[in-house]
C-alpha cells in the first residue's frame, strides 16, 4: 500500500512530488484515481502540472475550474483533469460523462474531490495538500495514500 507525506516549500517541490507519483503510477499496479484534496490555492494544479509533466510532457496544465474537465494525451496513458469545484450533485457529475471517463483507459485526477464523495472508487489514491506553517506562506504537506474500501 502506497503511503507517503512530503514536506514542500515551493510550487517547482509540489510539481516534482506530481511527478514522483505519476513516475511510480507508471510502474506499479496502483488505482488509475486520483482524489485531490485541499483548500483554495494550496496547489493542487501545481501537483497536476507536475503529474502531466511524466505522462504528457509539454502539455499545458490549467485548473479547468470552468470547464470541469481537461483531456491531455500521453505517450503511455491519457490524463484526465477534472475540478469539481462548481459541482453540486450527482446530475451536474453525471452530466459531463464522468462514468465514461472513469470506464477509459486513462488516469483520472480530480480536484475537489471532497464534492464528490459518492463518486469516488473504492480503491484510488488520495491527496491531501494543505498549508502547515503560518509563517512561511510556501510550506505544504501533501499526504498521499492509497485507500481500498472493502466491498459492501
Amino acid at each position: 500500500m502506497l503511503s507517503r507525506l512530503i514536506h514542500t516549500s515551493c510550487t517547482e517541490q509540489t510539481e516534482q512530488a506530481g511527478a514522483a507519483l505519476a513516475q511510480r503510477m507508471l510502474g506499479e499496479s496502483l488505482p488509475p484515481f486520483v482524489a485531490l484534496y485541499g483548500d483554495l490555492g494550496v496547489g493542487k494544479t501545481a501537483f497536476v502540472r507536475g503529474f502531466a509533466s511524466v505522462l504528457c510532457p509539454g502539455s499545458p496544465v490549467r485548473s479547468p475550474t470552468f470547464s470541469l474537465v481537461y483531456e491531455h494525451r500521453g505517450r503511455v496513458k491519457d490524463l484526465f483533469h477534472f475540478d469539481m469545484y462548481r459541482i453540486t450533485d450527482e446530475d451536474d457529475l453525471y452530466s459531463i460523462g464522468f462514468d465514461d471517463y472513469l470506464a477509459r483507459d486513462g488516469i483520472c485526477l480530480v480536484e475537489w474531490s471532497e464534492n464528490i464523495p459518492y463518486a469516488i472508487p473504492p480503491h484510488h489514491i488520495a491527496v491531501t495538500i494543505e498549508k502547515n506553517d503560518p509563517c512561511d506562506p510556501q510550506s505544504r504537506l501533501i499526504r498521499i495514500e492509497e485507500r481500498k474500501e472493502p466491498p459492501c
